[in-house]
């Protein structure tokens, strides 16, 4: 069931990565991996994701502008995003929700309580 939903990773993080991209496939999801901005809207336009893990700093588009590209255009809008970001103030979880983002956690977590998450969402998209 879970392998019919796709998950982006975006993340400019070697690390975060692979172990995110291992997790999720191990649970049964089609993964799908960014290193940036640029290359997350070439998989966002080619794949159409369901859910869509979002770091905000990373060099050349940073994770806001992705978020707000998904929610503003109709054809990826369904897609549940959950930034992932060191930046924990107010101010930026905040602009996070305010450009549309399901859910905001901050780094350093939980893989199992972000793996959990995860499956809520993609339950909500089946």
């Amino acid at each position: 069931m879970l392998s019919n939903v796709k998950v982006l990773i975006v993340d400019d993080e070697p690390n975060i990565l692979m172990s995110l991209e291992f997790l999720m496939k191990k649970e049964g999801y089609r993964v799908f991996i960014a290193r940036d901005g640029e290359e997350a809207f070439d998989i966002i336009k080619s794949e159409v994701p369901d859910v869509v893990l979002l770091d905000i700093m990373m060099p050349k588009v940073d994770g806001y502008q992705v978020c707000q590209f998904i929610k503003t255009t109709s054809d990826y809008s369904h897609a549940k995003v959950i930034f992932m970001s060191a930046k924990s103030k107010e101010g930026d979880i905040k602009k996070g929700i305010d450009l549309g983002a399901d859910l905001y956690i901050s780094k350093p977590f939980s893989t199992r309580d972000l793996l959990s998450k995860v499956n809520a969402m993609a339950l909500s998209t089946i």
